[in-house]
């Protein structure tokens, strides 16, 4: 068992670090329109590098972990991923140069996407090491990363602290701390003994139900990043406020978030998977008219704080639900993050070409559009056992 203790704080470590990173970066955001004069569309299509490095590197990714350990693999996301989001914040920051920032945010997202794949599975190993559901637990600390991250960046935002510097020292920071404790991770061994990753990807790709919960994820995934790309600018240009106040209002998204996956296991245990998915769902459809409609500070922050309730429980359910059966997990869980990566990869652009059209704020009303038809999607991930997970 001891292992398995030191794999679970490795990992919660790992999962707040890649919300610390991934919050610094959205808390600067909103300089990034200005500071290269872009437009709503041509910031989305900008943010598309992104989520196309983060695609690209999905299908991969499993093998690798099959090969060198999870372990490895973050270690080798984390390097490949920090470096390029100093060259992206430089070329932005420093020199001004679109092409530069783009390729940085296309390693970026290279790395986060390895990242990201690797520390859930691990988390998937761990949880059927302990025997009991854990995998929101993981969530709730990169949502409290992203906490931290948003706090800080507000702050160093509001003391003037230029961007370069700023994520730099994040970059630099993060990396040390990977380095030094993934090697708390289980045994490569053990990790395949804990989660069977020797299926094959494809014969995943072809289970109806493990596709329904990566389509439910996709719509939910979309809930979170349009808050996550779009929340701070929204209130900035929607509601006339200074770049702190913005900034400060995505940290009350993810601070709710957060508080969501705290709560969320017990709610989920007592009342089970499907319920609990529908009545955030319906919170954060809510939160989004409140936000786009709302107008007084009061009602916009209980939009945002029922937004982000909402948004909190879609993706760790997601993976506890494709890895109900350990057997097959770390296959189910790529699949789905997979699917659900493809949503920052048209979020940003999508969303950005529609604030165009008809403003930033209102645009965001789309996310309570698209929450209609993914609720039809929730039965999918109700708790099954491994004889049936893959019906």
């Amino acid at each position: 068992m001891a292992p398995v203790l030191r794999s679970r704080n490795a990992v919660m470590l790992s999962f707040f670090l890649n919300g610390f990173c991934f919050a610094s970066w959205v808390s600067r955001i909103p300089e990034v329109r200005g500071g290269l004069g872009l437009t709503n569309g041509q910031l989305g299509l900008l943010l598309l590098a992104m989520a196309i490095g983060s695609v690209l590197t999905l299908p991969t990714t499993g093998a690798l972990i099959n090969r060198w350990g999870a372990a490895a693999v973050v270690r080798c996301g984390v390097t490949a991923g920090l470096a390029g989001l100093v060259v992206a914040t430089f070329g932005i920051s420093a020199l001004a140069n679109v092409p530069l920032a783009a390729a940085g945010l296309f390693a970026y997202g290279l790395g986060i996407g390895s990242w990201d794949v690797a520390m859930n599975v691990e988390g998937a190993a761990v949880e059927h090491g302990l025997g009991r559901t854990i995998m929101p637990r993981f969530h709730a600390g990169f949502s409290l990363g992203t906490v931290v991250g948003a706090g800080v960046g507000a702050l160093v935002t509001w003391a003037g602290l230029q961007m370069e510097w700023h994520l730099a020292g994040v970059a630099l920071l993060t990396f040390a701390v990977i380095q030094a404790t993934t090697a708390g991770f289980l045994p490569h061994t053990a990790e395949a003994s804990a989660t069977g990753s020797t299926q094959s990807a494809l014969a995943a790709w072809r289970e109806p139900r493990t596709l329904l919960i990566g389509l439910m994820v996709f719509a939910l995934a979309v809930t979170e990043g349009t808050a996550n790309d779009w929340l701070a600018i929204a209130l900035i240009d929607g509601y006339d406020v200074p770049h702190w106040v913005g900034v400060a209002g995505f940290g009350l998204f993810v601070t709710a978030m957060t508080t969501g996956r705290v709560v969320g296991p017990t709610l989920l245990d007592r009342h089970g998977r499907t319920p609990v998915l529908l009545a955030t769902m319906a919170a954060a459809g809510v939160g989004v008219l409140l936000i786009g409609f709302g107008g007084h500070p009061v009602v916009v922050a209980l939009g945002i704080v029922l937004w982000g309730v909402g948004a909190s429980l879609g993706f760790p359910v997601g993976m506890s639900a494709a890895a109900d059966d350990p057997a097959h997990a770390a296959a189910r869980v790529s699949v789905v993050s997979t699917i659900a990566y493809v949503a920052f990869l048209a979020g940003p652009p999508l969303l950005g070409f529609l604030a165009d059209e008809v403003g930033t704020l209102h645009a965001l009303l789309a996310v309570a559009v698209l929450l209609i038809p993914s609720a039809l999607l929730a039965p999918a991930a109700r708790q099954t056992d491994k004889r049936t997970a893959a019906l």
